[in-house]
């Protein structure tokens, strides 16, 4: 009798160190202006994005490893956008959680002083 699997496709990586190695392989072999997160899940075999920040959820070194990983390429588009600009890394950074607008808050009342009485009924 064959042993049933527990369900769901098995994990490519089944050691931080052994998926640690691809990681900087894929950075070692790709130039800085071409890093991308696509570009890194596609070299780790992965078929998207999601594939590779489920990893996260799987342990604790995991998470960190592909959270470093993930600010690798951070670093990357943010050096772009240092030396030639333009729409494309602020896009992607945006992707990161990065924002291009302020938020303003404002709380409390305003206070109105009358200097004189001829305004004090208005």
């Amino acid at each position: 009798m064959t042993e049933k699997h527990a369900g769901g496709r098995p994990r490519k990586y089944k050691t931080v160190a052994e998926m640690s190695v691809a990681i900087d392989d894929y950075f070692d072999e790709t130039a800085f202006d071409k890093i991308t997160i696509t570009g890194l899940a596609l070299y780790l075999g992965f078929t998207s994005r999601a594939d590779l920040i489920n990893y996260e959820g799987y342990s604790e070194e995991f998470h960190y490893t592909i959270k470093k990983a993930k600010l690798f390429v951070e670093n990357a588009y943010e050096q772009d956008l240092r030396s030639k600009g333009g729409s494309g890394p602020i896009f992607a950074l945006k992707n990161f959680d990065w924002k291009d607008k302020h938020d303003v808050k404002h709380e409390g009342g305003i206070n109105i002083v009358y200097l004189d009485k001829a305004h004090k009924d208005l």
